[in-house]
């Protein structure tokens, strides 16, 4: 027989079997022996999780004659069939290729029809989310009163993307990432069935390079297996994956830690020189950097992470890096990373971010004089200390000569706001935000604020990060005006291209438009919008009807016209 991958063979068969996701299995198991089956549910989670393995073994075990436990017994005629993907009642679709409204209306044609052999008709709908909107709606009613003894399962990576009409229909398991030592842990077992050698780190590596995938840990595995001859050794485990040892990880971050550039070029050169990849070096970078910030609030959490390889140096790096530095370490990381994406020489990259890297940990070192212990003076270094004082008085001289400088200079509106909120006063776009304030309403806000978690959920975790402490704060058939609570928010959300093309495409799912977005500071909307009430008093006045009634007071235009930007809820009106 050709040779069959490692994922294939090793496929689980019972829901025991299954790796780290305890709480999916049990609740099948238990709807089995009470014969509470739905009859349609939803498997989610990211890819080599177990989905699909979860939907063929629940479709044996219902149709198996001699299930012990909820468990098929895998030596029926009918088991064997599902399990070779020869029995008719029994349907695998993959959406990814039968995506079409067609497809669709032919199951909903034949699903009407009994089973042939086993008790219950199963479709396994593979990558659903794939599907297209007309096929979706072909599905709805069918997915929603299908006949007797049929059971649809729905499995996806994507679940935002199915419509809610859909999911409500179902029941929905989230299979979770599995985590690296149950991974580690499955690998041994196969491996010692296979009476394979290999080496302990090796196998560990494998397993966290998975990022949580089984199915992406055993074809790792199974090339390392190839390029050893039928061994497993570390050095293997590097190049296949390409990672880099973790002592020379280590001695990379701390070097950069310490502010040696030039021992970390030449570190960064030997991972160069030894065909590492890029990408895979910075995510474990960033990896170590976030271990080193976890350790020193959560030590168990990062040894268990480490399956308990968790070096002296590491603890002693771990206790002597601030916080402050890594949270700056890991920021200048994801932005390279980003920029990474899009180049064909990483390598320039990876040398700007050591340098950077390796200023971040130089400004760790400049200490501020509070944050020192206060020796005894006649220990003190006489000469450090003249030349703080020296500086301080360079500083004071400064501070001083300024204050001089402005006393002549008129008082300016804006003198007690911050340099820093003037910088970014400087990038909000009036001239977007402005034909939006003209024609919203509060009716579209509504609108808008309805749909704004199904948006935000729809993006990646990295931009959900950055729109968290954000909301919308205006809306017309023109645009939506975006609020930031943080102005570095707003500043990471203002250069991210790629962060606006997918708000506008959210929109475009949800409201049937992909309004422009514009983003703006919190603590400085309302002086916007009170601009701009103002700049327009003169042509919202001429705007407003003349026709007035004589025995009612005439009303002020610029207060209808913020009642129907805002709502009447939210506006004070103060005479003068």
């Amino acid at each position: 027989m050709a040779y069959q991958a490692l994922y294939r063979v090793w496929r689980p068969q019972r829901f025991d079997d299954m790796i780290g996701q305890e709480v999916i299995t049990r609740t099948l198991k238990n709807a089995i022996t009470t014969n509470q089956i739905s009859h349609a549910y939803l498997f989610a989670g990211p890819r080599g999780t177990g989905k699909t393995s979860a939907a063929k073994i629940f479709a044996k075990a219902i149709n198996c004659h001699h299930q012990v436990d909820g468990e098929p017994c895998n030596a029926c005629e009918t088991c064997k069939a599902i399990t070779d993907g020869t029995l008719n009642d029994v349907i695998e679709i993959d959406a990814a290729s039968n995506n079409g409204v067609e497809e669709i209306r032919d199951i909903r044609d034949k699903v009407k029809y009994a089973p042939t052999v086993a008790d219950y008709k199963v479709y396994i709908i593979d990558e659903v989310h794939m599907l297209s909107t007309g096929a979706f709606n072909a599905l709805l009613k069918t997915l929603e009163e299908p006949p007797a003894n049929v059971i649809f399962i729905l499995a996806t990576t994507e679940p935002h993307k199915i419509p809610a009409t859909i999911i409500s229909r179902t029941q929905r398991f989230d299979f979770k990432r599995i985590a690296a030592n149950d991974s580690y842990q499955r690998m041994i077992y196969i491996l010692k069935q296979k009476d394979v050698s290999y080496d302990d780190q090796a196998i560990k590596v494998i397993a966290k390079a998975a990022e949580g995938g089984m199915r992406d840990a055993l074809s790792i595995l199974d090339q390392a297996l190839s390029f050893g001859d039928n061994e497993i050794t570390l050095d293997n485990a590097l190049l296949v994956t390409g990672s880099v040892t973790h002592e020379l990880l280590a001695t990379y971050v701390q070097q950069v830690i310490a502010g040696d550039t030039k021992a970390g070029l030449a570190s960064l050169q030997s991972v160069l020189e030894a065909g590492k990849d890029a990408e895979r070096f910075t995510e474990d970078i960033i990896g170590y950097t976030r271990d080193l910030l976890l350790y020193q609030q959560a030590p168990k959490m990062v040894e268990e992470a480490e399956m308990g390889s968790v070096s002296e140096a590491f603890q002693q790096l771990a206790a002597a890096t601030s916080a402050q530095t890594m949270y700056a370490m890991i920021n200048e990381l994801n932005s390279i990373q980003q920029q990474m994406r899009f180049t064909t020489h990483p390598d320039v990259y990876l040398e700007i971010l050591t340098i950077k890297l390796a200023e971040i940990g130089n400004q760790q070192g400049q200490i501020p004089p509070a944050a020192q212990p206060v020796a005894a003076p006649e220990n003190a270094d006489q000469s450090g200390v003249a030349d703080l004082q020296r500086e301080v008085q360079q500083l004071r001289s400064a501070v001083k000569h300024l204050e001089e400088a402005n006393a002549g200079q008129p008082a300016k509106a804006s003198s007690g706001t911050p340099r820093v909120k003037a910088a970014v006063k400087q990038e909000v776009n009036l001239a977007k935000i402005n034909p939006v304030l003209g024609t919203a309403t509060r009716e579209k806000l509504n609108q808008l604020q309805e749909v704004w978690p199904d948006i935000l959920n729809s993006l990646n975790v990295a931009q959900r990060a950055v729109m968290k402490a954000s909301q919308p704060v205006a809306a017309a058939d023109s645009g939506v005006i975006v609020a930031f609570d943080f102005s570095f928010f707003f500043q990471r959300a203002t250069l991210d291209r790629e962060l606006t093309d997918a708000l506008e495409n959210g929109l475009d799912r949800m409201i049937g438009t992909a309004l422009p977005v514009v983003f703006v500071p919190k603590d400085q909307w309302p002086r916007i919008r009170k601009s701009y009430l103002a700049a327009h008093k003169a042509q919202l006045q001429a705007n407003s009807p003349e026709d007035q009634q004589p025995e009612q007071p005439a009303e002020n235009p610029v207060v209808t016209k913020a009642e129907e930007l805002f709502g009447k809820s939210i506006v004070d009106i103060k005479q003068d």
